[in-house]
């Protein structure tokens, strides 16, 4: 089979033009042409007036025909044989495991990495444990939705903690830059697929699923691991890490003890537990183990008309079905010497609340498949760094974030309502009094206000500085009426449990840190990859094969 890159058309194209393309790039005869399936997708916006389609495609030829074709093409050309994207398993277990000298894994976490790593435990045979501290997702739905609604905070099931993890209230986005050389993320996009995600997430340039459709993947991937052994146990929060010194000098993994007072004994535990948990990451800590802060990013959701972006990135094409609601990209490099950067940018979708602590307000974006609402959102944040701002000791980072959540909570009011200000009002450094064009997303509510008072006054600089930047890549982007909502402080884990190349944490053997709050990974995807690649880890730990090629 053959892979064709960067083949071009009109975004208006037809069947017959994709066909016909197809033929001349590879200069063959129609009949020549056994088959051919899109492998993605994508277009290029550059020049609005013309957009383009560009696609990659694996093509089935005759087998002597495509050796001729391949002999002909330059050493970089863009015809070359399709890569094997197959997933293949490293090791299995025997059908009685655990053996007696055997324990199963413990994966603590029920988010994107875990939901993979268990999965691929359980395809291997090896039966995991998972905990997760927070409810299944349909409860998880509705205790979230207490907030949303009533301004009622459960602050063990809620956006951030509970089955799915904090993807499953997000826009879904199953796009990465992570480096795959052995193709995971289609591992993870099949996976996804099998357990009821749209098709098409399989070729287009940047799939989504959006919460509805999540709710209901998490759901069968989760009876799928039970069906394999597996064992899923919500309302199971660990509070205590064992350790034991080890021959080397390090310390070993012996188990968990649970809230409810419940050991469990494993020398391998997967820690998946998101960037949020920060209880855990506290006792981890204490308990020895090693870790270090890491950069994350302060900020604001911005809100504006969908149709403003689409016609900014769109012209006369918005509208179309092929390319939907527009995104965007934004980066700006500030006189202080901060970046601003655009952050989770929901197409047609709402800023939600995402605390998981009382007295603090959280944003984050959501959108459904259909990415159909009324507003667009995106998070404009600031790049910040340990050394620089918060050097204290290795949790200051949370120390940080929850500093600006709570005074976030003040400014809203102390019901859960978040700080707001039109990006007017803000550029011009006035307090905001009233609602111009566009309804503001957030529930359970806005106050308006200063929200200069925010966010330490560097950050506040430099997203002023990047606003009216970004205004020139995306016209509309500083329109008065814009909305600006806020605290987004919770872009990425505030620290790195770091591990070796094993996957193993540096100074505690069997426990693998994983995930976006082991601070490798940053989104379902690249959480999903992660997942994976830990998984893999652990099974030839416990069964001591070679890892396949």
């Amino acid at each position: 089979m053959l892979r064709i890159n960067e083949l071009k058309l009109p975004l208006d194209h037809s069947d017959d033009d994709l066909t016909g393309a197809i033929i001349d790039k590879l200069a063959i005869q129609a009949e020549q042409l056994v088959s051919f399936s899109v492998f993605k997708r994508s277009y290029d916006a550059r020049k609005k007036a013309k957009i383009l389609l560009i696609y990659q495609l694996d093509v089935v030829v005759d087998a002597a025909l495509e050796e001729d074709i391949l002999a002909k093409q330059p050493k970089q050309g863009l015809v070359r044989l399709s890569p094997d994207t197959n997933y293949y398993q490293v090791a299995k277990a025997e059908a009685d495991f655990p053996a007696a000298n055997q324990q199963r894994p413990i994966i603590i976490g029920f988010g994107p990495c875990g939901i993979l790593a268990a999965l691929l435990l359980a395809q291997m045979g090896l039966k995991p444990i998972v905990l997760e501290r927070g409810q299944d997702v349909r409860q998880r739905t509705k205790d979230t939705w207490g907030l949303w609604r009533n301004g009622k905070l459960n602050t063990e099931s809620n956006v951030q903690y509970g089955e799915g993890g904090a993807g499953t209230f997000s826009d879904g986005k199953l796009y990465s830059q992570v480096k795959d050389k052995r193709h995971l993320g289609r591992k993870v996009l099949t996976e996804f697929v099998v357990a009821g995600a749209p098709e098409e997430i399989m070729y287009v340039s940047k799939p989504h699923i959006g919460t509805f459709k999540l709710v209901t993947m998490v759901e069968n991937m989760r009876a799928e691991i039970t069906r394999l052994g597996g064992e899923i146990r919500f309302d199971q929060k660990v509070e205590t890490l064992h350790r034991e010194p080890s021959d080397d000098g390090q310390g070993q993994v012996t188990g968990v003890t649970l809230a409810s007072g419940e050991t469990l004994n494993s020398r391998h535990v997967i820690l998946a537990i998101g960037h949020s948990a920060r209880d855990t990451f506290q006792m981890l800590l204490d308990q020895g183990v090693y870790i270090e802060p890491k950069p994350f990013s302060i900020g604001f959701r911005i809100e504006h008309p969908q149709s403003v972006i689409d016609s900014a990135r769109f012209g006369d094409n918005a509208g179309n079905a092929i390319l939907g609601a527009a995104d965007y990209k934004l980066v700006h490099h500030c006189k202080n010497d901060r970046s601003v950067y655009s952050f989770c940018m929901c197409p047609g979708g709402t800023v939600v609340a995402a605390t998981s602590e009382e007295g603090c307000v959280v944003t984050n974006g959501m959108s459904q498949y259909s990415r159909n609402e009324r507003n667009a959102n995106a998070a404009i944040v600031v790049g910040i760094e340990p050394e620089r701002d918060y050097p204290q000791h290795v949790l200051a980072g949370i120390d940080l974030q929850r500093e600006l959540e709570k005074l976030a909570y003040e400014l809203g009011g102390k019901d859960y309502s978040a700080p707001a200000q039109l990006v007017g009002d803000f550029l011009k450094d006035q307090p905001s009094t009233e609602l111009a064009s566009v309804e503001p997303s957030y529930k359970p509510g806005i106050n308006l206000g200063d929200l200069s008072k925010a966010l330490p006054d560097f950050a506040v600089q430099a997203i002023r500085e990047a606003i009216p930047a970004f205004n020139k890549k995306i016209k509309g982007f500083a329109m008065d009426d814009a909305i600006l909502t806020g605290v987004e402080t919770r872009t990425s884990s505030p620290i790195c449990i770091k591990r070796d190349k094993e996957f193993q944490n540096l100074n505690t053997r069997g426990l693998f840190p994983a995930g976006e709050g082991a601070g490798y990974a940053g989104g379902i995807l690249s959480a999903g990859i992660d997942g994976i690649k830990v998984a893999e880890a652990v099974a030839l730990d416990i069964l001591g094969e070679t890892k396949q090629a």
